[in-house]
């Protein structure tokens, strides 16, 4: 399987619900450094993975959504704890959506997955990994 990943990152606002979250329950920041990784069983006809131009540019539209943004008056969020775990699952999906969608380009509608890696720090990151 080959990969490759394209790094950003994205701050946002966001409180938990639920005393295992402690202080967290209030309303505090976060900044991400996100890595997604896209994985194909073999190369496309210009021997790439994916144009990491490309990668690059809708991992920075899809963070662009949720940046500087207080998520909890977020719509797409309501009743929903932003955990580390759950915003990489709606970064997958996004990104997912845009390689069905073609922004990608014609060969990316051969990626086996995606893969997602929020880091929350040096010391904690969270992931999530679907299949195309």
């Amino acid at each position: 399987m080959f990969s490759v990943t394209v790094r950003d990152h994205m701050m946002i606002a966001h409180s938990f619900r639920g005393e295992v979250f402690g202080p967290a329950q209030r309303l505090h920041g976060a900044t991400y450094v996100v890595d997604a990784t896209f994985r194909r069983a073999a190369l496309d006809a210009d021997n790439i993975v994916v144009d990491i131009g490309r990668a690059s540019e809708e991992l920075r539209a899809v963070l662009s959504e949720l940046s500087y943004r207080n998520l909890d008056e977020e719509a797409a969020f309501a009743g929903m704890n932003t955990s580390t775990e759950a915003l990489a699952q709606v970064i997958a999906a996004r990104l997912a959506d845009r390689v069905h969608a073609g922004a990608f380009g014609d060969s990316a509608r051969e990626l086996a997955g995606i893969t997602i890696v929020l880091h929350e720090s040096h010391i904690a990151s969270a992931s999530y990994e679907r299949d195309l």
